[in-house]
């Protein structure tokens, strides 16, 4: 059957004018979508945007203050998740709601078992796991398999069974490949079609447009809550979703001023980790960007964090200007390097808490009289960086958790401008944040450049890397290559060299 078959004149899901308050905040505004059967409809917006509002509305995790929802032409208003569910409208979270430690036909069957005389029907349950991974092109995974043990992309996939299992009609993803490789990626973009070609609607959330135009069909903007535009995607560009999205055209997501190398700042030399990396040497100029590109698994983050003492070294030599020799976190830091964690939730923020204390935990100087820390000039401090970055809060006080992560990832940047760094580590700095965001960052990372700071970064997606970076190393199974120019480089070449088939 062919996705032409399942166009009709009802969309297979309509919101129409869906508002919604917290307190004296409103979060969404008259909002209006619509998903139709056999298609995939991309939802974009920077954080605070509303899109996981509207879908907990959706869900049924959130009520409407106001607005409609039909289902096939018929009313819809879900009291809870498990309304939704049974209706046929699936979530699959960008954290995913799996028990691990029990089977996959467990988890695909979860409050659903099949029951006879009091005791679960164990054959029933693997004929209908089996029934749905087959229909998803996978059964390869055994229902036997405690999750667990399962890969992160093969999780997602029990999630998605246990969506077909219900009988899913509309599937919301959030996020979905942000913790994927990019083999896992293109393997999930094709179970989507098949998804599609059976009739399914899709919603599909992400803040990497490119990736939401190659998978949809259709697409949607929020901003500030309010619905600001629609359309088919072979018709649309980045450009155009982009100036939606934060309001405004950015006419250059990648600014690069006028940049001069300076001086050595760190050296590297065949630096072995204790499995990562393998064999590692670089080097890094004041006012120069380098980027480190390869596939998840390659070692790139073993690189950076052996490089700030998070990691232990085996043999090879680190030189941070003139001193060489081992270094814990601490002594990097009073030798002015700083490191972004790629993971900000678990080690790069104290999300409890507030924002002024993230900022300044790490440099408490010049805060108060004899080593003290004085709260008013710690909030002047703060609010200092709230402004030139930009955050979005209610104020220094606010816990860092209650952010978006467009704006918690500043928060974690603002720490190493707060400390006056010399020498940038930042792993996947980007990562799982809104363009408009992005764009704020790719700024900041310019200016330190002309300042004649040092940045090494380690980014996943490619057309950063050749945006932003002035020279860019590849590393491949654990060993890093010679850092070249961009110019000489393209994301064909830069594949080639991760994979090891260059």
């Amino acid at each position: 059957m062919t996705e032409d078959n399942f166009h009709c004149s009802i969309p297979r899901l309509e919101m129409r004018g869906i508002e919604k308050r917290f307190g004296a905040t409103r979060a969404l505004s008259g909002v209006n979508l619509a998903a139709e059967s056999g298609r995939v409809l991309a939802l974009v917006g920077e954080n605070g945007a509303g899109k996981s509002t509207l879908m907990k509305v959706l869900s049924g995790a959130h009520q409407p203050d106001a607005g409609e929802m039909w289902l096939e032409g018929k009313p819809y208003r879900p009291r809870n998740a498990h309304d939704a569910r049974l209706a046929g409208v699936a979530m699959i979270y960008q954290e995913l709601s799996l028990a691990p430690h029990l089977s996959v036909a467990e988890n695909v069957l979860l409050g659903m078992e099949p029951v006879r005389f009091g005791f679960n029907q164990r054959a029933e349950m693997t004929r209908r796991t089996q029934e749905a991974l087959r229909q998803l092109g996978h059964a390869d995974i055994s229902p036997e398999t405690r999750v667990d043990r399962l890969p992160l992309a093969a999780r997602q996939l029990v999630e998605i069974a246990r969506a077909i299992t219900v009988g899913c009609r509309v599937l919301v993803l959030d996020e979905p490949t942000s913790s994927l490789s990019a083999g896992d990626t293109h393997r999930l973009f094709d179970l989507l079609r098949r998804l599609r070609e059976q009739g399914i609607a899709v919603i599909y959330i992400s803040h990497v447009l490119e990736e939401a135009m190659e998978i949809s069909d259709h697409w949607a903007v929020l901003r500030d809550g309010v619905s600001v535009g629609e359309g088919d995607t072979p018709t649309a560009t980045t450009d155009q979703l982009i100036a939606l999205m934060v309001g405004r055209a950015v006419a250059d997501l990648y600014p690069r001023s006028s940049r001069t190398a300076g001086e050595v700042v760190l050296e590297v030399r065949d630096l072995a980790g204790v499995a990562k990396p393998v064999s590692a040497s670089l080097s890094l100029r004041r006012g120069e960007v380098v980027g480190l590109a390869g596939l998840v698994g390659a070692g790139r983050t073993e690189f950076l964090r052996a490089l700030f003492g998070l990691e232990p070294v085996r043999h090879g030599a680190i030189r941070v200007e003139a001193y060489v020799g081992p270094a814990s976190p601490a002594r990097r830091w009073q030798q002015n390097v700083g490191f972004l964690s790629e993971d900000r939730k678990v080690e790069g923020l104290a999300l409890s808490l507030s924002l002024a204390d993230n900022m300044t935990l790490s440099k408490l100087v010049n805060l108060g009289p004899g080593g003290l820390v004085l709260p008013s000039r710690q909030n002047t401090t703060a609010q200092r960086w709230i402004d030139r970055l930009g955050i979005r809060c209610h104020g220094p006080q606010q816990a860092v958790g209650q952010l978006s992560g467009g704006n918690q990832q500043k928060v974690a940047i603002a720490r190493l401008l707060q400390h006056d760094v010399d020498i940038f580590l930042l792993d996947e700095p980007t990562r799982g944040i809104d363009v408009g965001s992005k764009a704020q960052i790719y700024q900041i990372i310019d200016e330190l450049a002309t300042k004649g700071k040092a940045i090494l970064m380690v980014s996943s997606y490619l057309p950063e890397l050749l945006g932003v970076c002035d020279r860019v190393a590849v590393m491949c199974r654990g060993r890093v290559g010679e850092a070249r120019p961009v110019e000489e480089l393209d994301q064909h070449t830069i594949m080639q060299e991760a994979t090891g088939s260059a």
